[in-house]
């Protein structure tokens, strides 16, 4: 290739999440047609981290453009661990409450295993309870992280059928390194997983034909370290300062222009998994919801 970046290399994010946002509205206004009531999501922020504010935001305003009731509580950052995973413990009974999500990070006196854990498996949303976990790695039904399975989606939008498939995952966190292992295990993909310990790294990426880069270092994979014609897919979203000093820039973990100069495709950030993850989120939410009126 010749280094310039083509609209069909670019994996559009907004557009995938876009059809699936509507698909889940459609399925909401059918759903009341039936007399059903809507769909409903308690969120759970805890403190004042600001990208916490921006992404429950967010995740509200998708609720109710999907048609979804979304539940806010807001509890202030000195709020002790047991009052958390009381209020957790009345979304778990309450029968109005389809999903519950308690946005991460937590403060400091928190633990997040904890809250994690004290979430209902039915109403695990995020997918991060350790029994949908263990349901996801053993190949059974359950409800699957948001992140991971919106890179699912997009990676079988682009490539189809990924059987066979060489697919290596950098990064090992129990949010999208592992269970994009298990779903890609379950896609009949080939899988490696690279971490902080693995041995050469560029090695292992040049011979992949996917790549999905969950590590959480700016623009660490470089363009050099890909075999030409791969599938990129980013899940890094990181803040760095502009070259000027002015301000700062959001960047994944991949260097996009080098990476886009030899794959076959790529996520941008933003536009890429981002999108997919809060409309995955939707999904989960209405599949939570089932048939119960």
């Amino acid at each position: 290739m010749n280094g310039r970046i083509t609209d069909g290399q670019i994996i559009d994010g907004k557009a995938h999440a876009a059809r699936l946002r509507a698909e889940v509205a459609q399925k909401v206004i059918a759903r009341l047609a039936a007399g059903a009531r809507a769909p409903a999501l308690a969120v759970v922020l805890v403190g004042d981290d600001p990208a916490s504010h921006v992404y429950v935001k967010n995740k509200i305003n998708a609720c109710r453009d999907a048609g979804i009731t979304s539940i806010e509580h807001r509890l202030d950052a000195a709020t002790p661990e047991a009052e958390l995973l009381a209020l957790v413990e009345r979304l778990n009974r309450d029968r109005q409450v389809d999903g519950i999500l308690v946005q991460l990070p937590l403060p400091a006196q928190i633990s997040a295993e904890a809250v994690i854990t004290a979430i209902s498996p039915e109403k695990d949303v995020d997918g991060f309870h350790p029994v949908n976990a263990g349901r996801l790695a053993t190949g059974l039904p359950g409800f699957v992280p948001c992140t991971p399975l919106g890179v699912l989606r997009l990676l079988e939008a682009t490539l189809g059928d990924l059987a066979g498939a060489d697919a290596l995952v950098v990064g090992r966190s129990n949010i999208v390194g592992r269970p994009m292992a298990s779903l890609l295990i379950s896609a009949s993909a080939t899988v490696t997983v690279a971490h902080s310990k693995s041995r050469d790294l560029p090695a292992l990426c040049r011979r992949a034909d996917i790549v999905v880069a969950a590590v959480g270092r700016p623009e660490m994979v470089r363009g050099s370290w890909l075999k030409p014609g791969a599938t990129v897919i980013d899940v890094g979203i990181n803040r760095v300062p502009r070259e000027s000093g002015e301000g700062s820039r959001l960047v994944g973990d991949v260097c996009f222009q080098e990476a886009a100069a030899v794959a076959g495709h790529i996520t941008p950030v933003p536009g890429g998994v981002g999108p997919m993850t809060i409309a995955c989120l939707l999904e989960n939410t209405l599949e939570a919801a089932g048939g119960r009126p």
